[in-house]
């Protein structure tokens, strides 16, 4: 499986399932469920909707939650658990990991199983805005898997997190409050055509 173009992140909004499909609908490589607190009946239905677009599946923080919907994989950050555990638990599947602005931490990452690591935030996020800044630099090391840049991407910006080497661009804001959301998808496709 390439790891490449919009993954897109859902919003916590009363809306997501309609947003998400709006999103798929557009174009998206990759789709990360993220929510706080867990709604089975809701991550359900985002895993059935990922289904039928053939898109992969990435659970936020939460192996179980990922083993019980038949997702593709899990994403984990600093706190969320140990990747080697994660790795054989989630056999084939995709596991992510969150590497902020460390190099050290990547390798770590992917000498522990990860198949992705996402650098962020790259810009000033307005979702995380205490968020630690990565350096675009980042995106020139040569890790041997897709790099995923995470924080404050806008269409305007996007371009310079692709050029820098970023496979993967994680969207949340500028997909999700965009007033065709579907549109917005497809330009950020059409960026990695």
């Amino acid at each position: 499986m390439r790891l490449r173009g919009l993954y897109a992140i859902t919003p916590e909004t009363p809306a997501m399932v309609a947003k998400v499909r709006q999103a798929l609908e557009g174009g998206v490589a990759l789709l990360q469920y993220r929510r706080k607190l867990r709604d089975l009946d809701e991550a359900r239905e985002i895993a059935a909707l990922a289904k039928s677009f053939k898109v992969p599946l990435i659970v936020n923080d939460d192996v179980e939650l990922a083993l019980e919907l038949g997702a593709q994989g899990v994403h984990l950050g600093r706190d969320d658990g140990d990747l080697r555990a994660a790795r054989r638990r989630l056999a084939g599947g995709i596991l992510g990991a969150s590497c902020y602005n460390e190099s050290e931490r990547a390798r770590r990452a992917i000498d522990a199983g990860a198949d992705y690591v996402a650098f962020g935030s790259v810009f000033a996020s307005s979702t995380k805005p205490q968020a630690v800044r990565a350096p675009l630099a980042l995106f020139a090391i040569e890790l041997g898997v897709p790099l995923c840049a995470i924080g404050g991407i806008t269409l305007e910006n996007a371009p310079q997190a692709i050029a820098a080497g970023a496979d993967l661009l994680a969207v949340l804001s500028d997909l999700f409050d965009a007033p065709d959301i579907t549109a917005r998808a497809a330009q950020y496709r059409r960026l990695f055509a």
